[in-house]
C-alpha cells in the first residue's frame, strides 16, 4: 500500500469516526408520563422505545427490547422535542455584532432570491444551547433585503448532534410588511409594499422564459427573484408574511383569495380581530404570546389572550420569541412564552401542540415529527416536571434518537470563571 493511499484511508477514518460515535442506539424510557400529542390526556407509567433514530414503540404495555439501554423516567415528563417557528438560529451568534449576523442583506440586487441556507452554521454555540433546552427543530428566517417587502428564503433546521442541521433548504419565502418594515428600495409606505408584492405574484404567475438571451426584460424583477416567487405561486412554498396590524393581515388574506397561495402570518399581534377569516382559509399564525404592550403603532390592539382567541377560532397556532431571543435562549424562552399563553387562556394541550404537532403541520413536516408515534423521528425530551415552568429542566434530550449533551458554553464559562476556581490574589 502506498504512503499516499495510507494517508487517504487515515483521513477517511477520521471523518467516519465521529459519525460512528454518534450513531443512534436502542433506548427504552420506562415509567414516564408521556404527552404523545395524539391525545389530550398523557399516558401514565408509559414506556417509549427508540431505535435507529426513530420511535419504535410507545405505550403502557410496550416491551423493553433485549440489550436496550434503559432510562428510568419515573417522575419525569416526556414530550416531543420542541420547535421554534421563527428564529435566527444558525444565522446569528451575537446579535449586537454585525459580522455574526447573516439573516439580512441591505445592499445589492437580491430580494426574494436571498437564501439563508448558505450561511447556516450548525456549530453555533446558540444551537447547542437551544438543543440542550429541549429544541429539536427551528425555522431559520431571513429578516430583510434591500428590495422591500421581500426578506428572502428561510430554512428548516433539525438540531442534530452533528454540523449538518440543515434539513429543508428552502422551506418558505418570507416578506415583512407594516410600519416597521418600510426600508429598502420600495420602502416609505406599506401601500408600496403590498403593490410590489402583488406585482411580483402576478408576474410570477404569468412568467414565461425569454426565447433568447439578451431579449428585453419581461418583468420588474430579476429572474432570480421571480423564480423564488414562482415557487409560491406554483404551490411549492408557502409565503410567510410578517404582519401585526389588522389591515395588513386583511391584505394577506386577500392574497389567498386572489392568487390561491398558501400563506402563514408571522407576528399576528392583531390577528385575533380576524381570527374567523384566518381559520376559514386555513391560514396558520405564528405568534409571541409574551407581547403584552404595543411596541409600535402596528400593535395598538395587542391582547394577551391573542393565542387563545386564535386557537378557539380554529386557527393553527405555533410560537416564536422576539428580540435577541430569536437566537439566544431560543429554546428556554420559547417554553416560557408557551406558559404565558396558558396563563392567558390557551388550553395546556393546545400550547404543547403549538410547540410540536401544530408547528409540524404549519411547516409540512408532520409526516416525520410532532408526535411520539412509532415511525416518527426520535426527537424526545424528558423534563424534570412541567416544561412550561421556568424552573424545570430538560433532564434528557434525544434528537434523531441520540442523546444530546447537556453541557453548553455557558456551563464551560461558569466552570472556568467561578470564584472557587480562580487563583488566590
Amino acid at each position: 500500500m502506498t504512503t499516499r493511499l495510507s494517508f487517504a484511508l487515515f483521513l477517511a477514518a477520521l471523518q467516519i469516526a465521529p459519525l460512528a460515535a454518534a450513531s443512534a442506539e436502542t433506548v427504552a424510557v420506562t415509567g414516564v408520563t408521556a404527552y404523545t400529542m395524539e391525545s389530550r390526556v398523557p399516558l401514565r407509567n408509559a414506556t417509549i422505545v427508540m431505535s435507529d433514530g426513530l420511535i419504535a414503540a410507545v405505550g403502557t404495555d410496550a416491551k423493553v427490547p433485549s440489550g436496550a439501554r434503559v432510562v428510568d423516567g419515573t417522575g419525569l415528563v416526556a414530550t416531543p422535542g420542541f420547535m421554534n417557528s421563527a428564529s435566527s438560529l444558525g444565522l446569528t451568534e451575537v446579535d449586537s455584532v454585525e459580522s455574526t449576523n447573516d439573516h439580512s442583506v441591505d445592499k445589492g440586487p437580491l430580494g426574494a432570491a436571498f437564501d439563508v441556507q448558505f450561511a447556516i452554521n450548525g456549530n453555533s454555540e446558540l444551537i447547542a444551547l437551544a438543543r440542550a433546552d429541549g429544541l429539536a427543530w427551528a425555522i431559520a428566517a431571513p429578516s430583510g433585503t434591500s428590495v422591500a417587502p421581500f426578506a428572502g428564503l428561510g430554512a428548516a433546521l433539525h438540531l442534530s448532534v452533528d454540523e449538518a442541521v440543515l434539513q429543508i433548504p428552502r422551506v418558505a419565502l418570507f416578506v415583512e410588511t407594516g410600519g416597521e418594515s418600510s426600508s429598502g428600495t420600495n420602502g416609505g409606505s406599506r401601500s408600496a409594499q403590498w403593490l410590489v408584492l402583488r406585482q411580483a405574484l402576478a408576474e410570477a404567475r404569468d412568467h414565461r422564459l425569454r426565447a433568447r438571451p439578451g431579449a428585453p426584460r419581461d418583468s420588474s424583477f430579476s429572474r432570480q427573484d421571480i423564480a423564488a416567487v414562482k415557487a409560491v405561486v406554483d404551490g411549492d412554498l408557502p409565503l410567510v408574511i410578517g404582519a401585526d396590524r389588522e389591515s395588513d393581515i386583511r391584505q394577506a388574506i386577500q392574497l389567498v383569495d386572489d392568487f390561491g397561495i398558501r400563506v402563514i402570518i408571522k407576528g399576528a399581534t392583531e390577528a385575533w380581530r380576524v381570527a374567523d377569516a384566518l381559520a376559514e382559509r386555513a391560514i396558520p399564525a405564528i405568534v409571541d404570546p409574551s407581547v403584552n404592550l404595543p411596541l409600535y403603532f402596528d400593535q395598538l390592539h395587542v391582547r394577551t389572550d391573542n393565542a387563545a382567541l386564535l386557537h378557539d377560532a380554529g386557527v393553527l397556532v405555533s410560537f416564536k420569541v422576539s428580540s435577541v431571543h430569536t437566537s439566544l435562549n431560543a429554546g428556554f424562552t420559547l417554553r416560557e412564552v408557551a406558559g404565558v399563553a396558558v396563563r392567558h387562556g390557551m388550553p395546556y394541550h393546545a400550547a404543547l401542540a403549538a410547540l410540536t404537532v401544530d408547528a409540524a403541520r404549519t411547516w409540512g413536516i408532520d409526516d416525520r415529527y410532532g408526535t411520539l408515534t412509532a415511525g416518527k423521528t426520535a426527537d424526545l425530551v424528558l423534563w424534570s416536571r412541567d416544561p412550561f415552568e421556568p424552573s424545570s429542566t430538560a433532564v434528557h434530550v434525544f434528537v434523531d434518537g441520540i442523546e444530546v449533551t447537556a453541557s453548553t458554553r455557558q456551563d464551560r464559562l461558569r466552570d472556568r470563571y467561578h470564584p472557587d476556581r480562580l487563583p488566590s490574589p
